[in-house]
């Protein structure tokens, strides 16, 4: 009889922007799963600890924290370079750093355009071209990419955040054909509205109001739901899955928008 495949142990894995909210999630869930994580975020003060939590935990794998700003090509190379020195090898790329703003799309200056592509985009560029060289390299791997809802339907207020996770699902599936060859799949997740602290300060919902995961009948998730969906993406279990992009939202809703679930638009 079959049982499904969901191990990871004995990997590695670099995830970025995990110092809170879903990267966090994606680096505990990875970690309670035996492999090893090499995460980052821009303030050592802030990754750091979650790097501790996970190294005093019991039958985890290590951690190690880099601090990385990832629009910034030579940075992400040093965290690639200290994740092999550390570890090994990468076999899994979870690009998960990413930001946004609201503003009517005529109001976005031409460098608060550039700043989320560069963030959202440019970054996934940067540490899928130079991670993935080190699975090409070797024996190949996993690359996960985060895009969100907004980059498959309109996004008003979010014209630049929704372009550049846009462009990400593009990406995604030309790549996915593009290095299938080198022993690497390719896939993507789009969340829905996920609580996390900025959507908290947004929403004032802290974690304690939030909806258990058994309910279903909701427009919120938890972080580690996510989380779920990059283990399982990231496992033999999706050996056959490369170039998709998997939807993760909750209750399906015609029109719906991530601005509409946040209250701001009129």
């Amino acid at each position: 009889m079959h049982e499904p495949d969901f191990d990871v142990a004995g990997r590695t894995a670099i995830v970025t922007g995990a110092s809170q909210g879903i990267g966090q999630a994606i680096a505990e869930t990875l970690a309670a799963s035996g492999a090893n994580v090499s995460i980052c975020s821009r303030s050592m003060d802030r990754v750091g600890p979650v790097a501790e939590g996970i190294n005093a935990a019991t039958d985890t794998g290590e951690a190690i924290a880099v601090e990385c700003n990832v629009r910034e090509r030579e940075q992400v190379r040093t965290l690639v370079d200290d994740t092999v020195d550390e570890f090994g090898d990468v076999d899994i790329l979870v690009n998960n750093a990413g930001g946004e703003f609201v503003a009517p799309f005529e109001d976005i200056s031409a460098n608060g355009w550039k700043t989320i592509v560069d963030l959202n985009l440019n970054s996934t560029v940067h540490c899928t071209q130079l991670a993935g060289k080190v699975m090409r390299e070797g024996s190949g791997g996993v690359i996960i990419n985060l895009s969100s809802v907004n980059g498959q339907h309109a996004a008003p207020g979010e014209s630049h955040y929704g372009a550049s996770k846009a462009a990400i699902i593009s990406l995604t599936e030309t790549l996915a054909t593009e290095w299938a060859e080198d022993g690497i799949r390719v896939n993507c997740i789009a969340p829905g509205l996920i609580q996390t602290p900025g959507v908290a300060d947004t929403l004032g919902i802290d974690s304690e109001a939030m909806p258990p995961r058994e309910e279903p009948d909701r427009r919120i998730g938890h972080a580690a739901e996510i989380a779920d969906v990059v283990q399982f993406l990231a496992s033999p279990a999706a050996s056959f899955m490369t170039g998709e992009t998997v939807t993760v939202k909750g209750v399906p809703r015609a029109g719906n928008s991530m601005s509409q679930d946040l209250g701001l638009e009129d």
